[in-house]
């Protein structure tokens, strides 16, 4: 029993830790070359009640609060590759909170259970060549047609694009002005004028697949539409805090890990006759991220607390996005230095932590619309 969690928690954590250190890590070296098999991994997971911990139990899902939700996220932060829990952070708050929180009864049947039971993989269809962070102005259109939306376009960066059985996607329903129009739509991959037009190859996370999707004159059923009509952009920017969420706990966790390795390391090796732990600037500097890791983990907590509460925490999970971002490439930048030339060798852990954790200033929305956020909430 700790300050926070019981021993259902515990019983969790020890259940995800051992699923961590049996069916991943012996593998992501094995899957840095050629990508996660999403279905195999997603389906154990699945039958442990891995991929729906927060969801409703009607569905398959766990029904258990979001302290729950932290526990499972702390372990995945132990994985070796910061690809996989991407990959599995797209399926469990990325692509699916929306089915959850606004689908009808048909959606969550048909899209979000199998989910939930690893039998469907999903991907989140939001960016596009030309709209990144800037969600409002993207160009992939749905336009209605009878009992059906036509869709046109194409989305760029989708994590999980090339293996997903649908994907949560967002598109511009109507030319006019403002933020209601669009529709948030599940689009199932094997409909005609679908296209996984490449996979990318990308400087981190390289044991997730990312793709490239064309949609020409794609053919969705109207009764597909997440939510009301023109309500799509608010919806996904309601998803979008799940998601920017998803990301706190992997980045604290993470980070003591890259610092514990890094402490190993520096222990051993010897400069001038003394081991380099030995070196007062050193140890200084892991003092310091030590000290912004537990200060970025207790903003973490707090936002939990004030989720269970119902509050709004786009304020605060806005920061934490951006302190994780910051933080996590800063302690993995610097410890590689402390490496030195192992530092600079793909043979080396460190070396894929200093690849994977660039993105998370980038994926999710960019340090600078964090800061955008967080100025507006602010009032300036």
């Amino acid at each position: 029993m700790t300050m926070y969690f019981n021993e259902e928690h515990s019983a969790l954590r020890d259940m995800v830790r051992r699923f961590v250190d049996k069916e991943i890590n012996p593998n992501v070296d094995d899957w840095e070359e050629k990508d996660v098999p999403l279905h195999e991994l997603f389906k154990k997971m699945g039958d442990l009640g891995l991929l729906g911990i927060t969801y409703d139990q009607k569905y398959g899902g766990q029904g258990l609060d979001y302290w729950f939700d932290l526990v499972f996220l702390e372990e995945l932060g132990h994985v070796k590759a910061d690809g996989v829990p991407m990959a599995i952070g797209v399926q469990t708050h990325m692509a699916t909170p929306a089915i959850h929180e606004y689908g009808s009864e048909y959606l969550k049947e048909t899209y979000l259970r199998p989910a939930i039971a690893g039998d469907m993989v999903t991907a989140i269809g939001v960016t596009e060549p030309g709209a990144g962070s800037d969600v409002v102005g993207l160009k992939t259109k749905a336009v209605r047609d009878g009992d059906s939306y036509v869709i046109n376009g194409s989305k760029l960066f989708i994590t999980n694009g090339c293996q997903a059985d649908f994907v949560t996607l967002l598109a511009r329903t109507s030319d006019d002005p403002g933020y209601h129009s669009f529709g948030l739509f599940v689009v199932p991959t094997n409909l005609p004028g679908f296209v996984v037009s490449k996979k990318l190859d990308k400087l981190g996370m390289r044991c997730s697949d990312t793709a490239e999707l064309f949609f020409d004159d794609l053919r969705v059923p109207a009764q597909n539409l997440i939510g009301e009509a023109g309500e799509g952009f608010v919806i996904q920017m309601k998803q979008f805090q799940h998601e920017r969420f998803y990301a706190l706990p992997g980045s604290y966790i993470g980070a003591r890990d890259t610092i514990d390795m890094t402490i190993d390391y520096i222990k051993q090796r010897k400069v001038f006759g003394k081991p380099l732990i030995t070196k007062q600037v050193l140890r200084h500097r892991l003092a310091d991220w030590i000290t912004d890791i537990e200060c970025l983990k207790q903003l973490t907590y707090h936002i939990v607390r004030m989720k269970i509460e119902g509050l709004d925490a786009t304020r605060e999970i806005s920061m934490g996005k951006l302190l994780a971002g910051q933080l996590s490439f800063k302690v993995s930048n610097g410890c590689l230095q402390m490496f030195g030339g192992m530092g600079y060798m793909n043979e080396s852990l460190i070396t894929r932590k200093f690849r994977d954790t660039r993105l998370l200033s980038i994926g999710g929305g960019a340090d600078e619309v964090m800061k955008e956020i967080i100025a507006r909430v602010e009032g300036f």
